[in-house]
């Protein structure tokens, strides 16, 4: 039976001079973290978020891309670290495009052009969730 909600320090500091076996922190923490009342208890203190705007459907092929990057990659031979992803958002055709993550912006809108452009024309939207600098510049 719970009467107060004693939480996981609390219960700790409670339990400390009364009793010991080893790893007895983390043997709290682990009840605390599979206690059901435990978790009612425990609140969000995060203002709930609003939903995005959802965003309109393209009307034609390549009208909307949606673009974002892939990093981390380890270093192979040919010095392409990264993945560039460029997604046509009505049809979910995608180009992946091998990169360096130090390429410039200038070096990025070449790529671009020559890439996209050249196959399907100049997108009226583009959706880039990472930096809207990069999308001004762009």
């Amino acid at each position: 039976m719970h009467s107060v909600y004693l939480g996981k320090n609390n219960l700790y500091k409670d339990l400390e001079p009364r009793f010991w076996w080893s790893n007895k922190k983390q043997e709290v923490a682990d009840y605390i973290a599979k206690c059901l009342t435990c978790q009612k208890v425990n609140i969000e203190h995060q203002r709930p978020t609003k939903l995005l705007p959802l965003l309109d459907v393209p009307e034609w092929k390549w009208d909307s891309v949606s673009m974002d990057f892939v990093v981390g990659l380890p270093l192979p031979q040919r010095k392409n670290n990264a993945i560039w992803v460029v997604v046509d958002r009505l049809t979910k055709t995608a180009h992946f495009i091998a990169m360096q993550n130090t390429w410039t912006l200038d070096r990025l809108v070449g790529v671009y052009l020559e890439e996209i452009v050249r196959l399907h024309g100049v997108p009226r939207s583009i959706v880039f969730e990472r930096d809207t600098r990069f999308q001004s510049g762009f």
